[in-house]
């Protein structure tokens, strides 16, 4: 399309010679009346602006720029800053001899009125002899034009590039950045970083924000349509959604009402929507001012939104004459990828001293006044006359700064580009032979693309203190300033800087930025703005998708019993270390507890008083038993025998002391085995003392048989044999699958249960068992003695003891089955205290009761004469 254009236009152009005198070369009209600024030099710098804007239908073409549809031609005043940058920097150059010696720059300005074909004019002036539009011949007075700088935004350099390219002179691009065809020759430079940094610009800070829910407004155009591809392709990669995508279309006033509806659906979904951080693309920000202007105009009835909008590079914030009064308070807060720029020495005091009437060439220079103060050069019917000596720095930052923007500190730079790519070109003697003319130094023949050579390798520090050079690409090596925009309510606003892209810096930390400068959109009150689907999920809480949306809406979702999430937005829940567990919110993993029953706890000293207090109550029974050995009720039912049983009673009590403190393997192999042999031998005594009782009873019957079983050696034996069954038991348990020392991680989630391990189970109940086997014998057998008329009979205190500890046990198997960690042990501790006490005072407290209290009862006339 670019070249069919170029066709066209050069069809159109009178192929003439000042030879064959077609047309006279000294009186050839220009074809159109194009506004420029012109200073004569040696070498002439061409310049294509973007100053006047033509408010004019698409496809409509009008031969003079003040026949635009409205009455009058529109100056984008801010602009103007960009041909006196150039104005600046050309006699910088010429009043410093040490970058060109014996040359003076010239210029030549053009203003491309946003329009293609003017685009195309404008760069066909600059090939063609001053004021005659004949391009490739020579007539009169040629141009040594030696580069152009322009344009302003990506389309219109291609139109320029199409043409420059045939003729191969060096182009400048300075406003925006554009994708090359590396395959084609190098035939212009950016002087702004490549357009996929920009991209990844613009995602570091997004994530740096964790802004994942985001809008898309860009212009309706081969570069919008590149930069929303850019985006849904790379973005989604990492974690960022997209919530809408609008297009803005250009102003065209023959299809007005259809663009004004296109804007307030535009408004409505884009104020809506919960994605707070929008990027914006457009060439200018006309269009996009027009569409937070909606409210004003009463086209829509809501209120902005607060939202934080991200400009592209090319987006500054200007204002056309009939937007002076336009609010620019929706625009606070809002962050803009910035060309890299400094402030200039000089550039200011230039601006201020400077008599912008003395010169008659700058033919910009009265559209830009009367539309920037806001008044007119004469007429009668003026309301507000310019003088002339109005000041810049009394106009609002929308219509002009004096401080160099970065559009203009780019064509700075360009223009320095050039003098210094000259002056290599000029210091080559060797490939450029120059000879002095008088005191003056003229190229031989030199042509524009021989600077191409000496531009690829210039590299040199400004005024500024920045380095300048341009990579293999022809892009500047330069990186982005992250402008913060803070407006104020009388129209006035400020460029803070809040960051950087340092093209030098690794990828992953080229990204600095000062969150704490930033001044954020009023809504938000100073807060970081979330820009979201969903609000994060806190930790204790994982991610789910929600179906039928995009990746970043998502449910939160309670981590399950057992994990935790510990950071927000957790895609899952892991489990803790086996020494951690989870806490109350599930956000946390705590060290577990370690779990045994202590002597530095209640329970414990709790237990081992009583088991010492049992103990040395059954020392004492003892020691009252062998004081008073000699006694009836001592000597009654085997005094040898109750002995053993206080004996194993006292070890009873003892053997709970095992079961305290932290376990070891010495005291896991004893505590169940001994407290299971020294039992049964308690029990075997009691169930000897019932066959006792009963064998005399039936011993003293006439003719009976069963007084040679009478005596001790039959109770010995009977205690005897059942403990070494018990003793055989245990040995089979140590020998088969002893207990030993063991971590229980599962049975208390907050707790690391240290326990011994039984080893077998089955053989731990074996004991338990066998114990209450004798114990279920000698309740029996007690039971059916207990009314024998035996005067020495007590089968009635071993029927209520064996009850009492049948009781105990069998209410211990489903109590220590049902608890965990040290209470389980402490389960087992009272079963062998209650039991055993059962034993020691059912049996032995009467007996005691009579020795001590009742010393006249212990007597044989007295024992034969009571019925137990």
């Amino acid at each position: 399309m670019v070249a069919l254009k170029v066709l066209l236009l050069l069809l159109l152009l009178p192929h003439v010679s000042c030879k064959t005198s077609v047309v006279n070369c000294n009186t050839g009209d220009p074809l159109l009346a194009l506004r420029s600024y012109l200073q004569p030099g040696e070498l002439v710098i061409g310049g294509i602006t973007s100053h006047i804007f033509m408010a004019t239908e698409r496809g409509n073409f009008h031969e003079h720029p003040r026949q635009s549809v409205i009455g009058e031609s529109l100056v984008v005043t801010k602009n103007y800053q960009h041909i006196l940058a150039l104005v600046f920097a050309v006699n910088e150059i010429n009043a410093n001899l040490q970058i060109l010696k014996n040359v003076t720059l010239g210029f030549w300005i053009y203003d491309n009125y946003h329009i293609s074909w003017w685009t195309y004019q404008a760069t066909m002036e600059l090939l063609s002899t001053q004021d005659r539009f004949i391009p490739n011949y020579r007539c009169s007075i040629q141009n040594n034009l030696i580069a152009v700088i322009g344009t302003l935004y990506p389309e219109t350099s291609l139109y320029v590039a199409s043409i420059l390219s045939i003729y191969k002179i060096p182009q400048f691009t300075y406003g925006s950045t554009q994708m090359r065809d590396n395959s084609e020759p190098l035939s212009y430079y950016q002087m702004i970083s490549s357009e996929a940094y920009l991209y990844q610009g613009i995602l570091q800070l997004l994530l740096h924000f964790k802004w994942t829910w985001i809008g898309v407004l860009a212009a309706n155009d081969d570069n919008g349509h590149r930069f929303v591809q850019a985006v849904l392709e790379m973005y989604p990669l990492s974690g960022i959604c997209v919530a809408f995508v609008e297009r803005i279309v250009p102003i065209s006033l023959g299809r007005l009402y259809h663009l004004l509806d296109q804007m307030t659906r535009i408004y409505h979904i884009s104020m809506s929507s919960m994605a707070n951080a929008v990027l914006v693309y457009e060439e200018h920000i006309l269009h996009f001012r027009l569409l937070l202007h909606l409210p004003e105009l009463e086209f829509v009835a809501a209120e902005p939104k607060g939202k934080v909008w991200i400009m592209t590079v090319q987006m500054e914030l200007t204002a056309l004459h009939f937007q002076r009064s336009w609010d620019i308070q929706v625009l606070r807060g809002a962050l803009s990828f910035a060309v890299h720029s400094k402030e200039v020495f000089g550039f200011q005091n230039f601006l201020q001293t400077r008599n912008h009437f003395s010169t008659t060439e700058d033919e910009f220079l009265r559209d830009f006044w009367e539309q920037a103060f806001d008044c007119t050069f004469g007429g009668e019917e003026a309301e507000t006359l310019c003088t002339g000596k109005e000041k810049l720095e009394s106009l609002p930052g929308a219509f002009f700064e004096m401080s160099m923007t970065g559009h203009s500190y780019n064509i700075y730079n360009a223009v320095y580009a050039v003098a210094h790519a000259l002056n290599a070109m000029q210091s080559s003697k060797p490939k450029h032979q120059a000879t002095a003319v008088g005191a003056k130094m003229k190229f031989q023949d030199h042509q524009p693309w021989q600077l191409h050579h000496f531009l690829k390798r210039v590299s040199f520090n400004n005024s500024a203190g920045d380095k300048i050079s341009f990579n293999q690409n022809g892009e500047l090596v330069a990186g982005f300033d992250i402008i913060n925009w803070v407006t104020f309510p009388n129209q006035s606003f400020q460029r803070v800087k809040v960051g950087q892209m340092d093209p030098q810096a690794p990828p992953d930390k080229a990204l600095t930025i000062h969150d704490d400068a930033i001044i954020w959109p009023s809504s938000f009150n100073q807060a970081l703005p979330l820009s979201v689907c969903t609000a994060s999920c806190h930790p204790g809480y994982f991610r789910r998708q929600q179906e039928e949306k995009p990746f970043c809406c998502y449910d939160c979702i309670p981590c399950s019993e057992g994990k935790i999430s510990n950071q927000k937005d957790a895609d899952d829940c892991f489990k803790c270390p086996q020494v951690h567990y989870p806490n109350k919110n599930r956000d946390l993993c705590i060290a577990k507890d370690i779990h045994f029953l202590s002597y530095g706890e209640p329970l414990g000293i709790g237990l081992a008083i009583i088991s010492v207090s049992f103990s040395v109550s059954t020392a004492l029974v003892l020691g009252t038993f062998v004081k008073h050995h000699s006694t009836p009720i001592v000597k009654a039912n085997n005094r040898n025998l109750t002995y053993i049983l206080l004996n194993s009673l006292l070890l009873c009590f003892l053997t709970a002391l095992l079961f305290i403190g932290q376990p070891q393997k010495a005291v896991c192999l004893l505590r169940q085995t001994a407290f299971g042999i020294i039992f049964s031998v308690a029990v075997s005594c009691v169930l000897a003392k019932t066959f006792t009782v009963v064998l005399a009873f039936m011993a003293t019957k006439p003719g009976s048989r069963m007084r040679k079983w009478v005596g001790a050696r039959m109770s010995y034996s009977v205690v005897l044999y059942c403990s070494l069954i018990q003793v055989v038991i245990c040995v089979l348990w140590l020998a088969t699958s002893p207990p030993f020392p063991d971590t229980d991680m599962y049975s208390m989630s907050a707790a690391i249960i240290l326990e011994c391990n039984e080893g077998s189970v089955s053989m731990f109940y074996c004991v338990l068992g066998y114990m209450g086997f004798l114990a279920v014998i000698s309740f029996m057998v007690a039971f059916l003695a207990r009314k024998l008329p035996d005067s020495f009979n007590e089968a009635k205190f071993i029927t209520f003891s064996m009850l009492v500890f049948c009781s105990v046990w069998l209410s211990f198997v489903p109590t220590y089955t049902s608890t965990k960690g040290k209470f389980t042990v402490a389960v087992e501790i009272f079963s062998i205290l209650a039991s055993s006490a059962g034993l020691l005072g059912c049996i032995f407290f009467p007996k005691c009761y009579i020795i001590a209290l009742k010393p006249e009862l212990n007597n044989r006339e007295q024992l034969i004469r009571r019925k137990y």
